[in-house]
Formats: C-alpha cells, sequence, structure tokens
C-alpha cells in the first residue's frame, strides 16, 4: 500500500566533486578509511566544468557497508582485528558516507539503523529502511538529503512474498514454478533444487523452502528540487547470495522488476508524471550473468509491445556498462572478489550519467590482502553515479 508523505522544505545544495581521491582527515594512530571521490563518467571531462546546466543534477551512492552481526574474525582472519571492532569500522563507514556529500545514499547490510539515522540527520539527510524477514538483523535503507529531494510515497518488496504464487500441490516443473526458478527445464530445476544450503535449515526441494530467504527491497518516489518538477524513483535491494540458487536470485530479480513497474505506473497516475527509475544495491550477481542479463536485456525487435512488457516490465541499463565499463571487482575477499553491486537506471533521453565514484585499481595498495580493512571499512566498495535531468 502506497503511502503518501507530506511535503518538505526547498533548498538545494550543490554537490562536492573532484578528480582527485583523498583520505579522510581522522584522529587515529591507524591509517585513515578512503574517501572517493566523483570522476568524470567517460573519461577526459570535466565535472567542475563552468559552463552553465539547465536541468537537475543529482548524486546517488550504493554502498553494502557489511553488517556488524556477521563480523566474526573467523570469517574475515585476513582483518587486521581492530578493523572488526563495532567502534572503529562504525567510525570509518560514518566518514566514507559524510565525505560523498551525495543527494541519496543507497545502504545494504544495515544494522544499527539507529546509529546511522541520528549520526546523518545532522549532516542533513532523512531515511528510509526495511529490515530483513524472519530473525535477520540488518536490512536495506535509502537516506536522501531534503535539500535535494521531497518524499512523495514509498513501498516495501519482501521476496519471501513469493511463495505465495506457487500453488498448494503444484509441483516444480509446471509453468509458474518453472518461470519463478529462472526459466530453467525440469531436468535442470530438479537438479538446482536439490543441492543444500548448510547455512538454511529445510528441505531445499520444497519451493516454500527454497524461496523463504529473508531478503527485501525498499523504494520510494522523490520530485526533485530544482528549476522545473521531475519525480524520480529511488529503489535499493539485496539479492540472496548463494550461486547454489541462482534460480532463486533470477526469482528475485523478476519480482523487483514486475513491482518496480508496478510502483511506477502507480506514481505516474497519482502524481501525473514520468518518474525516472534508478535501481541500486548487492545483486550477488556477477556481469553476464541470468540476473545480470535480466534486468539489462532488451526486448527483441520480433516482439511485441505486449510480449515486452510482459517479459521484461521495466527495461534497465548499467551506470558503469554505459560509461566506462563495469568495475573489475566490488567485493573483495580472499574467497571472491568480482562485481556484485550496481547502479541501474531506466534510459531515456531526459536522464543521463555524467559522473561516477572513483574506483580503486585491482592493484592498489588499499586493497591488498583483501577487505575489509583500514581504508575500505566493509568486504564491498562503494560505487555511484551522477546524474543530469533535461527538461521535457
Amino acid at each position: 500500500m502506497l503511502k503518501a508523505l507530506p511535503p518538505l522544505p526547498f533548498h538545494r545544495l550543490p554537490v562536492a566533486s573532484s578528480k582527485r581521491r583523498i583520505r579522510c582527515s581522522r584522529m587515529s594512530t591507524n591509517p585513515a578509511p578512503i574517501c572517493p571521490k566523483f570522476i568524470p563518467a567517460e573519461g577526459g571531462g570535466n565535472i567542475n566544468s563552468t559552463s552553465k546546466f539547465e536541468g537537475i543534477r543529482f548524486s546517488l551512492v550504493s554502498y553494502n557497508i557489511l553488517a556488524q552481526v556477521y563480523v566474526r574474525s573467523a570469517l574475515y582472519p585476513h582483518s587486521p582485528s581492530a578493523c572488526l571492532k563495532w567502534k572503529n569500522r562504525s567510525d570509518a563507514v560514518l566518514t566514507v558516507l559524510k565525505s560523498f556529500g551525495a543527494d541519496f545514499l543507497c545502504l545494504q547490510e544495515l544494522d544499527n539503523e539507529d546509529f546511522y539515522k541520528g549520526n546523518m540527520e545532522t549532516e542533513g539527510y532523512s531515511s528510509l529502511y526495511i529490515q530483513r524477514s524472519g530473525q535477520k538483523r540488518d536490512g536495506c535503507g535509502i537516506f536522501y538529503k531534503i535539500s535535494c529531494a521531497e518524499l512523495l510515497v514509498e513501498d516495501r518488496i519482501y521476496y519471501n512474498e513469493l511463495v505465495n504464487s506457487i500453488k498448494d500441490g503444484s509441483s516444480c516443473g509446471d509453468d509458474q514454478n518453472n518461470t519463478l526458478a529462472g526459466g530453467n527445464n525440469d531436468s535442470d530445476l530438479k537438479s538446482s533444487w536439490s543441492k543444500k544450503d548448510s547455512r538454511d535449515h529445510g528441505d531445499l526441494n520444497d519451493p516454500y523452502v527454497r524461496l523463504k530467504r529473508d531478503c527485501v527491497g525498499i523504494m520510494a518516489a522523490f520530485r526533485l528540487k530544482g528549476p522545473f518538477d521531475h519525480v524520480v524513483i529511488v529503489a535499493t535491494t539485496h539479492l540472496y547470495w548463494d550461486p547454489e540458487l541462482a534460480d532463486v536470485k533470477l526469482a528475485q530479480a523478476k519480482y523487483l522488476s514486475s513491482r518496480l513497474a508496478e510502483f511506477r505506473t502507480q506514481v505516474s497516475d497519482r502524481y501525473d508524471c514520468v518518474p525516472s527509475v534508478i535501481v541500486a544495491g548487492d545483486f550477488n550477481s556477477v556481469p553476464g550473468d541470468k540476473v545480470y542479463q535480466y534486468l539489462t536485456l532488451r526486448c527483441p525487435k520480433s516482439a511485441t509491445l505486449v510480449e515486452c512488457i510482459e517479459e521484461y516490465p521495466i527495461p534497465l541499463c548499467s551506470v558503469h556498462a554505459s560509461t566506462r565499463g563495469e568495475p573489475r571487482f566490488t567485493n573483495c575477499t580472499p574467497d571472491f572478489t568480482d562485481t556484485l553491486d550496481y547502479i541501474f537506471f531506466s534510459p531515456s533521453d531526459r536522464i543521463k550519467p555524467v559522473s561516477i565514484l572513483e574506483l580503486p585499481d585491482a592493484d592498489s595498495p588499499s586493497v591488498v590482502g583483501c577487505l575489509p580493512n583500514y581504508y575500505h571499512p566493509s568486504d564491498h566498495i562503494p560505487i555511484g553515479a551522477e546524474f543530469e535531468i533535461t527538461k521535457d
């Protein structure tokens, strides 16, 4: 159910940006966390150009900050023990978040939500939060500058609702559940669903158990404050992690796309607008896999409009893929180093990414030995983009 909210006061602060990476000042004998800055999206440009821009410009950063509930020395034996302590990590995460000056922050694995909410309020942010289902203690959050955006309406995504689409007594191979499982054929589906996840209890051959991963997302519509009215939908999510349950991740991606399309229609009808859509988060999927392909796939020319809407309800484009290319990695641990985090947007003639957050090189001293460390307080690195929106 959509929940309308009262308007917020109008103010607009400029987004600070620079081509140079700096380390934030911090009173500590240990190295300070690295605070990356925005650089031109296409390379060779100048994001501080003095040329007059008549539209709206805003920035967004997505960051899996690593929930403290998951931080154990046994899981991160490569990390200095001091880096894993809540006081040190929380201070470092706050330092990095504040340094961006971003208009929107999309955070995953957000626990101790009251701590971040209180500290970011002093920086001019308001926030939305959804906790994971079940007994999970972390969730997803959207922090937004009230000087930049007016919150219109929000909605929440509980991927456990996928189990409601399974008919009683249906088999894993019927058309409905085959779609949920990502379009696998029956033999592949049964083979995939026969694997066990040692971290969860229950029979993974049971689709009710298999689909109930307690993952969530949150989406909200904002009216941007600028020289003209424009509504943007910002969503963040954290899909399930296990590569053995790729069908579940794809089912979640399809549900996300469907819910986003429904939400966009509701916002468009209620506020008489054509909103832009930005979806950011940890998709636990590498470039080119089924989740990535589904979210960024374009309809074939032979397909009808109805077929396209049914199969791909909200076409999206990756910020990095459309500019400098996907990062070499966004998650860096001894057992796994690859790209899992993305910022997707609905492509149109009105919106374009003009800058992206600087990323560390694979051989950078700041990531040698893997994460988290003193330079990066999470096992993920933040990604970000600055967008320009032009008037109709």
